[in-house]
């Protein structure tokens, strides 16, 4: 049985509860910490968790010992250091997205990976969604032929108190907006779906909350050789309507899962009809797929857990985490800076800097309301579950 103990109880700590009791016959949660005093104790309660060690802070949870895994679901700006502590204290490490907001806090946590040789997976829930399993095996099958495009809606809508949480909307210790935090999920999708980029280049907003310094709104465009993709970054979208949509040589397909496939007439116009053998063909392929056992966080934990009992590497390595965090952090230069950022950034390039981001970017507003914490449900996604 494989020992688990989760640093942090805010909100995201319920997808962490809910997912370990998922695998009830491997995992048991048997610690929680949070810095805030009594929060942990108050969360294990409302969770029905009983024999739960509870902490105020996570090296008390750590010295105490008895733990073989740690989730981190806390402020992005604690990601790394808590990670590092606990890896070389030889704990397991499953850390919430992003990764850490500098490249130069991710390599310090693949460093302290590689030397305690335990196992460091950042949570990359989408990757375990039947869709997106799905539409990875089309493209990978080449039906649809080479990629001409790619348009990723990253659509969220938060209202204003969103950012009233002492943390959001803040350079320093969120590390920014809507790209980083939201839309890092499309962007390790558009990294697992397609690859690395050759350049980047993007535009970056505060459109509607005045109650934050960082962005609420970004577009990017990624060159891939012939090709282009786009990413739109959103936290002003009503209906939150996110979908992925392909256009290769051969065909269109996207997710939510829609397949059409233009031929053509001898004068190049689109021919009556389509390509309807192609379209069956992929429609086939994604009525093969045999649905995964669990999704979302619970299936990123059953795969975690195994990698730990098996000795092997995640699914969703420290490297995956690294690199969404690379593609978000090149989209900051390019809007930041103005210009096409090449991919992967430079060994020198300053915005790998713990610290350079923020000393950078606009300020758009300036935070005039902070809570410590803030009541109702935290929703995870929309009607279109993309």
């Amino acid at each position: 049985m494989i020992r688990v103990g989760i640093i942090g109880t805010g909100a995201i700590s319920a997808a962490h509860v809910a997912g370990y009791r998922a695998h009830p016959g491997t995992a048991r949660i048997v610690a929680m910490a949070d810095r805030s005093p009594g929060k942990a104790a108050a969360k294990a309660a409302a969770a029905g968790l009983t024999d739960v060690a509870c902490y105020d802070s996570a090296t008390a949870l750590l010295e105490a010992g008895g733990v073989d895994l740690v989730s981190i679901a806390t402020p992005p700006e604690s990601h790394a250091a808590l990670a590092v502590q606990a890896l070389d204290a030889g704990v397991h490490v499953l850390v919430e997205k992003p990764m850490a907001p500098s490249l130069e806090e991710c390599d310090a946590m693949v460093a302290a990976q590689r030397r305690s040789g335990k196992v460091l997976s950042v949570v990359a829930q989408n990757r375990f969604r039947d869709e997106m399993v799905v539409l990875k095996s089309a493209l990978d099958s080449g039906l649809a032929g080479p990629v001409s495009h790619v348009q990723v809606s990253s659509h969220w809508w938060r209202g204003e108190p969103y950012y009233d949480l002492w943390w959001r909307g803040t350079w320093d210790v969120e590390g920014g907006g809507s790209t980083l935090n939201h839309a890092i999920h499309h962007a390790d999708l558009l990294l697992w779906l397609l690859g690395t980029p050759d350049s980047v280049q993007a535009v970056l907003t505060n459109a509607q909350h005045d109650n934050s310094e960082v962005e609420d709104l970004s577009v990017a465009l990624l060159r891939y050789g012939r090709a282009v993709a786009q990413l739109t970054a959103s936290v002003v979208h009503h209906g939150e309507e996110q979908e992925i949509v392909v256009q290769a040589r051969d065909a269109r397909i996207s997710q939510p899962w829609r397949v059409t496939a233009e031929r053509s007439a001898p004068n190049g116009f689109p021919e009556p009809g389509g390509n309807a053998a192609l379209v069956a063909a992929l429609d086939d392929l994604a009525a093969a797929h045999r649905p995964i056992p669990h999704r979302m966080h619970a299936g990123q934990i059953g795969d975690v857990l195994a990698a730990v009992e098996q000795g092997r590497a995640p699914l969703v390595t420290a490297e995956d985490g690294r690199a969404a965090v690379e593609l978000v952090t090149a989209i900051y230069e390019a809007g930041i800076e103005g210009r096409s950022v090449p991919f992967p950034l430079p060994p020198d390039d300053p915005y790998r800097r713990d610290g350079h981001r923020s000393a950078r970017a606009p300020r758009y507003f300036t935070k005039r309301a902070s809570v410590a914490d803030q009541d109702g449900a935290i929703v995870v996604g929309s009607s279109t579950d993309a």
